[in-house]
């Protein structure tokens, strides 16, 4: 029940209604009416800007229909009373059954609460994490795929046929440096070479990739090949090890995202799209448009006209879609370029049925969001439309000290690090407190202490304090059926405190922030919201302890108490229901 797409409905009734009257002219469209909460929530519990989406259409001034609309609206069982403001909005205040029903539905639901069609189960692609195969995920990934594998969730929630996809780039000159990387160290592990053959390789800059985790996949390579690349040449060895180092380096990002819940549908391999020729058939398709051409761009900003290479290259006409320079498909050597590759991995998507695609990338891509937005528009003739998430950084830090770096990886904080210190669901929760585009600072110690600095123990701590409220209740109240069908015949009218109606608005504002979350791409709402909700759960249980007459429990009053009950575990089932699109298990007693 989303009290707001309620009481839209009940307003495009009244319009209806007032047109058939003959108050207001036909053929009125009321696409763009919202009910929406105010900004200020004394203005009431619903407003709407009906009266100035009509005005124009209607020849009438806002305030004019406003007026009309607005003793109609006093007619509806829900209107307490409807108020003219500003310009023309109608704020609306409704009747505390409204809210009653929106808690027993809630009992009736469950975590379903919230569940909405607007997606009609469109496909919808989104690809998150897509880190290089070349070591362990650091926290920045951790970061990008929580969001991502949040957003997908929540997406779901909103009715949206989902596919989540992990890019893996396997085609560039980076997993052949993996691959000598590999090769050395398998040299070592054999025992032709030393560490300090490995060292000495890694201070020249002959070896990129130098960290710990190389030593296990060296010792599997033995394993599995023996001495067979030893005295092999580089062209003998380069694509057995490049394959195993892959693999073994996907199978390890595998492993980290599990230890964080995180599991995708998909896997597309950069690789498959070179060796099968789509990069061409892409890039074809773009050159029968009139958008490819062989041209040589302006000095790039920021670099001196000698350092700039002047050659002809192959360049996509990305201005004509709004970015700031054309784009080149080929580097000097004749090798495609990364855009080139991703234009057709998200040609391929399209192919795929999906015009709907979503990117969660780190934010130092953010100089390549305007090109590949313009090559998904010109490919997919302006069907296609993709929104590309940027995670800003994550730092590290443990009682506002930095925390060193991983001995794992040799040179960052790696995913599992963070995982092993705090556990998955404080990963997954915290990675969400920020918006996407802000930087977060990530503190070990708050992370884990129990107070209301910490936000995930604040949200579980009030999911635990309601079920604890259930055992006390499960003593006291031996002959009341406290499930939650049971507790739907509950009288709610005995909640009339100002804070428990106000703890049911606030339940059922719930639906709308899934919604408008979901539309938006933004998960981090119901963080913020879930925070809210549990202030004003702790709030009310704060008010009991020093007011009677706002216990949960109370002996002599078994009605009222079953009441309160019913309310507080609508409050416990919402926050579960933002925990379930989280990933998080919900607390049941805190030790």
């Amino acid at each position: 029940m989303n009290v707001f797409s309620l009481m839209k409905d009940r307003v495009v009734e009244v319009i209806q209604s007032a047109v058939e009257d003959g108050a207001l002219p036909s053929g009125l469209k009321t696409d763009a009416v919202t009910a929406e909460a105010p900004r200020d929530a004394a203005h009431g519990d619903v407003s709407t800007n009906a009266a100035l989406v009509l005005a124009k259409q209607a020849g009438m001034k806002p305030r004019g229909i406003a007026e009309i609309l607005a003793s109609r609206l006093l007619n509806v069982d829900e209107v307490d009373a409807a108020e003219v403001a500003g310009p023309g909005f109608i704020n609306l205040r409704l009747g505390a059954s409204v809210w009653h029903g929106v808690v027993k539905e809630v009992l009736k639901t469950g975590i379903a609460f919230g569940d909405n069609a607007a997606g009609q189960q469109e496909p919808i692609n989104v690809e998150y994490v897509s880190a290089n195969p070349t070591g362990p995920l650091h926290v920045g990934h951790a970061r990008g795929a929580v969001f991502g594998d949040v957003l997908a969730a929540l997406l779901s929630k909103s009715g949206y046929a989902v596919t989540k996809e992990y890019y893996i780039n396997d085609a560039g000159s980076q997993v052949d440096s993996l691959a000598r990387a590999l090769h050395l160290r398998y040299l070592v592990a054999l025992g032709k070479k030393s560490d300090n053959d490995f060292a000495a390789a890694a201070e020249a800059g002959d070896v990129e990739y130098a960290g710990g985790y190389l030593k296990d996949a060296a010792v599997k390579l033995v394993d599995a090949d023996g001495d067979k690349w030893a005295d092999a040449h580089e062209d003998e060895w380069m694509e057995p090890v490049r394959t195993f180092a892959i693999k073994a380096m996907m199978q390890m990002i595998r492993e980290d995202l599990a230890a964080l819940g995180i599991g995708q549908d998909l896997e597309t391999s950069e690789r498959s799209l070179v060796e099968s020729g789509r990069i061409e058939t892409a890039i074809s398709d773009l050159e029968r448009q009139g958008l490819v051409y062989t041209g040589v761009l302006e000095p790039p900003k920021g670099k001196k006209p000698d350092d700039w290479e002047a050659r002809p290259q192959l360049l996509f006409k990305s201005t004509e879609f709004g970015d700031d320079i054309d784009r080149p498909f080929k580097k000097s050597d004749g090798t495609w370029t990364y855009f080139a590759s991703d234009v057709a991995y998200h040609r391929d998507k399209f192919d795929r049925g999906f015009s709907q695609m979503i990117d969660v990338w780190g934010a130092d891509h953010g100089g390549y969001v305007k090109r590949m937005q313009a090559a998904v528009k010109a490919l997919s003739n302006g069907e296609g439309a993709l929104d590309i998430k940027l995670c800003q950084l994550v730092k590290i830090f443990d009682k506002g000290e930095p925390v060193r770096m991983s001995k794992r990886s040799g040179t960052f904080v790696t995913l599992r690090d963070l995982i092993d210190a705090v556990g998955k669901d404080v990963v997954r929760f915290i990675m969400l407190t920020r918006r996407n585009d802000a930087p977060l600072d990530f503190d070990y110690a708050k992370a884990t202490e129990k107070s209301r600095e910490n936000p995930v123990f604040y949200v579980q701590y009030a999911h635990a304090r309601i079920n604890s409220v259930f055992r006390h209740a499960a003593e006291a109240f031996k002959d009341l059926d406290l499930t939650d069908p049971g507790l739907t015949h509950a009288d709610l009218s005995l909640c009339s405190d100002d804070a428990e109606l106000a703890i049911m608005r606030t339940v059922s504002a719930w639906p709308r922030i899934v919604e408008s979350a979901a539309q938006a791409h933004e998960p981090h709402r119901l963080a913020f919201y879930l925070n809210d909700l549990a202030a004003e759960l702790h709030a009310l249980w704060n008010r009991g302890n020093e007011n009677a007459e706002l216990r949960f429990l109370l002996p002599d009053e078994p009605g009222r108490s079953r009441a309160r009950l019913a309310l507080v575990r609508s409050v416990a089932l919402v926050i579960a229901s933002g925990l379930h699109v989280f990933g998080v298990q919900p607390v049941e007693e805190m030790r």
